[in-house]
């Protein structure tokens, strides 16, 4: 009776054991290591693309301006602050002058004796000419009594010697004339030296704008070139944007745009490729362009936003397209896992143009009508075991 336990205890032992390497090979096959990937597919179709492409930029203004002093100062007053408009040639700020002013009037008051003395000098002259020309008759007409025996000779040359001593002085009139000619020339412009520098402690706006940037307040010393007041023309303002250098293949001037502001993301605007810049960024192989706004928008978006644009391309021609997360690189070409008969086999394929909703055209390597892997668990080979199912947790649907 004990060995029949026995036996019938054993037999139960072995059957539970089966069974638990059944399961145990059943977990490992469905759900293991050795278990096949989940992947998802679909079926590849013709269909016409309209292509457009996306780009990141921020809102810059053609024109600004930085107006600051061309020597160094202390701040006596700022009149705009920003959100001002100002027209051109409006006062947006002051320099102390300190002591420019006194020097400019003690610089007036040098003219006016140099003025003065170039009137006292051209009188000197004056006189000294008048007295020449009449030392020069007499000299004339007392050759003439010398030749008829009126006066003697002596006397002839003491009028010689006269007219001489007043030619010179006629020609010391005529240099003091031409000093103080060039001394008022150089006082005047040392004056008008001083009233340019008191004229650039003034500031003020070269155009018509908008204040942007208010960069130093009344008591601030700043020094040359230091920037005060920014001004930007409104109507100026457009777009500075980059995109991938891999897709601008077909990007052109006059290419229609949609615009959306950081600030106003639900309120898109129409705009225009405008220039595609000749230089691009080599570190982020980014494309630069500029995008200018149809209507500009009211108000007026702040300088520095970020934007996002969508430039619309040439619509393409059907064609066979595939989602672009089923493009992978295996065996150092570019292609998608076809399945075929639940097999899976890699098909170098070349790609044309895409939309924003993921989907690229096939130009060569793959048909209407074929299933292509879009996602799998893990990285695929030709290899693999695979099961197919609607989606994976985590994947995109």
């Amino acid at each position: 009776m004990k060995r029949l336990s026995s036996t019938y205890r054993n037999v139960l032992l072995v059957i539970l054991a089966l069974l638990t390497l059944s399961l145990f090979i059943y977990v490992v096959i469905r759900s293991g290591p050795l278990a096949p990937v989940q992947i998802t597919v679909t079926t590849v179709q013709n269909k016409q693309l309209h292509p457009q492409l996306f780009g990141i930029g921020t809102v810059e203004a053609r024109y600004s301006y930085r107006i600051g002093p061309v020597s160094a100062g202390r701040i006596k007053r700022v009149a705009v602050q920003v959100g001002d408009t100002v027209q051109a040639g409006q006062i947006v700020a002051e320099i102390d002058p300190v002591d420019l002013d006194s020097r400019i009037a003690g610089q007036a008051a040098a003219v006016q004796r140099a003025e003065a003395s170039l009137q006292a000098s051209e009188s000197q002259l004056r006189e000294a000419a008048a007295r020449d020309r009449y030392a020069q008759l007499q000299t004339t007409r007392y050759a003439s009594l010398v030749s008829d025996g009126a006066v003697s000779k002596e006397s002839a040359e003491s009028k010689l010697q006269d007219a001489q001593i007043t030619r010179s002085a006629r020609s010391a009139s005529q240099a003091n004339l031409r000093a103080a000619t060039q001394e008022l020339s150089r006082i005047r412009s040392e004056l008008n030296s001083l009233q340019e520098q008191r004229s650039n402690l003034v500031l003020r706006s070269p155009a018509a704008g908008l204040v942007t940037l208010r960069d130093a307040e009344p008591g601030t010393t700043v020094v040359s070139g230091q920037t005060v007041i920014e001004i930007i023309d409104p109507a100026t303002i457009w777009l500075n944007v980059r995109f991938n250098q891999a897709e601008v293949g077909t990007l052109k001037a006059g290419q229609s745009a949609r615009i959306s502001l950081r600030s106003r993301p639900d309120q898109p605007f129409k705009g225009t490729l405008t220039r595609i810049e000749p230089k691009a960024d080599s570190v982020t192989e980014e494309t630069l362009a500029k995008v200018s706004f149809d209507a500009l928008p009211t108000p007026v978006p702040a300088v520095g936003e970020m934007v996002e644009v969508v430039i619309t391309l040439p619509d393409l021609p059907a064609a066979p397209v595939v989602p672009n997360s089923a493009i992978h690189r295996y065996d150092n070409k570019t292609g998608v896992w076809l399945l075929n008969g639940g097999k899976l086999h890699f098909a170098p394929a070349r790609f044309g143009g895409k939309d924003l909703d993921g989907l690229v055209q096939v130009v060569e390597g793959v048909k209407a009508g074929e299933q292509v892997v879009v996602y799998s668990r893990q990285a695929l080979n030709q290899k693999t075991r695979v099961r197919v199912v609607k989606q994976l947790s985590g994947a995109p649907k």
